[in-house]
């Protein structure tokens, strides 16, 4: 689970949560850069993790300024004030953000090469779709994304479809309604990480399910 925020007063707050098993098992520290074992069994990961300076420094980035960008950017795609009226008076505002833009993110694979892409019923949808660039990471590994724009009473269309070397067979992930999916295939000592992203109200969140782990 990872997230971020902007406050009113210009401070930021990002977090970066790890699961296991419907367990705690990691959590970073952006301040020191290092990370929170919740159990003996994520000792070993906080050691190798706490030794990659780069990595610490790239998630703290990340979530100070990448996610940030992120954030901004899709809620400039539509804002609607909504005036909240209770019983007397009014208290408040707040925002209501329609969701209509799905993320999908393949991290942690390699080799560099992957074919990933949005179908709508079973066809490659290319129509309102953005896609990244195979970009490296720290480790050797390699990250990708791609996102759609959708109608959100079409959600159950559409499905990202991924294909790698390192799956047993391609994967395709639906986005459940009000939820995130993410799913872990391993094969040959490799790990590869598939999630689907929605947008939130404040923050853009991960849940990190995992099937199988590797690190």
């Amino acid at each position: 689970l990872y997230s971020c925020e902007l406050a009113e007063d210009g401070s930021k707050r990002g977090y970066d949560l790890y699961a296991y098993d419907g367990k705690n098992f990691l959590s970073f520290n952006k301040a020191t850069l290092n990370w929170t074992a919740a159990s003996a069994e994520a000792e070993t990961t906080k050691k190798k993790w706490d030794a990659d300076l780069d990595r610490g420094w790239r998630k703290k980035i990340y979530l100070e300024e990448e996610c940030l960008a992120w954030l901004k950017k899709w809620l400039d795609y539509g804002i609607e004030p909504v005036t909240l009226l209770p019983r007397e008076h009014p208290i408040g505002s707040s925002f209501h953000i329609p969701v209509k833009d799905l993320l999908c993110r393949a991290h942690g694979f390699y080799p560099k090469e992957i074919d990933a892409s949005w179908r709508r019923d079973g066809e490659v949808w290319l129509e309102d779709t953005l896609q990244g660039s195979v970009a490296p990471n720290s480790d050797g590994t390699y990250y990708y994304w791609l996102s759609i724009q959708i109608d959100p009473k079409e959600r159950s269309r559409y499905r990202c479809h991924v294909e790698h070397d390192g799956l047993q067979e391609p994967l395709e992930l639906a986005m459940e309604e009000a939820a995130l999916s993410a799913v872990y295939s391993r094969k040959g000592g490799m790990v590869l990480g598939i999630l689907l992203l929605v947008i939130l109200i404040g923050c853009i969140g991960k849940y990190a399910a995992t099937l199988q782990m590797g690190l």
